[in-house]
């Protein structure tokens, strides 16, 4: 399952104290989308997180196979700002 790096999400005994979150400098995060499955499926996708905002129908890849029958591959990068 997935675990907070957050130090204010748990305890943490290793490394110095962090200060706290309202003081700390907001950094960009680099976080890749992949999405594998059929052309139609992987298009279906990308316009549902296009519809919630979440990623530009325009920024994926081009679909690249896979090597398994039917299957393709697409990607996206998105930046994100944490706080």
């Amino acid at each position: 399952m997935f675990q907070s790096n957050d130090p204010d999400a748990q305890a943490s005994t290793n490394g110095p104290a962090q200060p706290p979150k309202s003081q700390r400098q907001p950094r960009r995060d680099k976080i890749r989308v992949l999405l594998y499955g059929s052309l139609e499926g992987i298009d279906r996708n990308i316009k549902q997180l296009h519809t919630l905002n979440y990623a530009d129908a325009g920024n994926w890849s081009d679909p690249i196979p896979t090597g398994r029958l039917g299957e393709w591959m697409v990607i996206t990068t998105k930046h994100l700002l944490i706080e």
